[in-house]
């Protein structure tokens, strides 16, 4: 990977999407932004995000993209391309969920796994045909410490997590061969605004019938809000370096996992190694052991 990268971040209008684009151009790499209507109801987060990175080594390019949309994604991904090529993709976009998992919609775990696995599917579909064919480039699909272990009242969006986990590796073991990387970064809770955003449960009816189970979760909600809001709250931007370190690192020595969780990393990397343990006995009796990588998890 050349020390100047081209880059597509998805979701950059706030949050962690924002601060890595920010920080890849602080870098020196030129970054491709992916926002839903730049021009439109996120026409202030475009001009905050330009404004942000004026007189940096780097560039920042915004390019209209809803991770939902296959025409979306094709002309993103072929601006991106056409412009500059693609060195690295940067699967960000995602949404969350919390409330009692009976009281969400099939239509709703539908649209939350459009974006957060359907979406990065589509995004790493469109994107490559270019990086095959230069045989080499890397996805950094951002994951979280919740697609490892499951908690009540978030299943929705842990479940989308666990499938972007899955879905990650399997792009790994079939894209090593080619030269193309496929890595995980698994952040914690961070306060990024989307606690304020999650999809609550279209039949909040159906949780009538919890009892106690809602006095649960709403302590759960409120435990995590005021570690959001606390003095010593984790800082969103070492997601963002994370990310910075992995693109910056050498084509194969880049951990197929990166923590970036303070709280729960022990707990997250045990796991982490239990699953590798497990997938190189696997892959050994299958004849598949070259497609792991050697490298472990690390700790952003």
């Amino acid at each position: 990977m050349p020390p100047a990268a081209s880059v597509l971040v998805t979701g950059t209008s706030r949050g962690f999407g924002f601060l890595i684009a920010r920080t890849l151009a602080r870098a020196g790499h030129r970054v491709f932004a992916g926002m839903r209507d730049p021009s439109g109801r996120n026409a202030d987060r475009r001009a905050a995000l330009l404004a942000d990175v004026a007189g940096l080594p780097g560039t920042i390019e915004v390019v209209e993209l809803d991770v939902t949309s296959d025409a979306s994604v094709d002309r993103a991904i072929g601006a991106a391309t056409a412009a500059s090529g693609l060195d690295v993709v940067v699967n960000n976009a995602g949404v969350a969920a919390a409330g009692v998992l009976e009281s969400f919609t099939a239509d709703q775990l539908r649209d939350l796994f459009d974006v957060n696995l359907f979406g990065v599917h589509r995004v790493t579909r469109a994107a490559l045909p270019a990086l095959r064919a230069a045989g080499r480039g890397c996805l950094i699909h951002v994951s979280s410490t919740l697609g490892r272990y499951g908690i009540p009242f978030f299943g929705a969006y842990v479940a989308s997590k666990f499938a972007l986990e899955a879905l990650a590796d399997a792009y790994r073991y079939e894209l090593a061969p080619l030269g193309v990387e496929s890595v995980l970064v698994e952040p914690g809770t961070f306060p990024t605004g989307m606690l304020g955003r999650m999809v609550s449960p279209a039949d909040p009816a159906r949780a009538g019938g919890y009892g106690a189970q809602v006095d649960l979760m709403a302590a759960m909600g409120a435990g995590l809000e005021a570690a959001m809001s606390a003095s010593d709250a984790p800082d969103a931007q070492d997601v963002a370096d994370a990310v910075a370190r992995l693109v910056a690192t050498p084509a194969g020595e880049r951990p197929p996992r990166t923590i970036v969780d303070r709280q729960a990393h022990a707990v997250v990397d045990a796991l982490n190694r239990a699953h590798d343990d497990a997938q190189a006995q696997l892959f050994g009796a299958m004849g598949l052991a070259h497609l792991l990588a050697t490298k472990p998890t690390e700790r952003g």
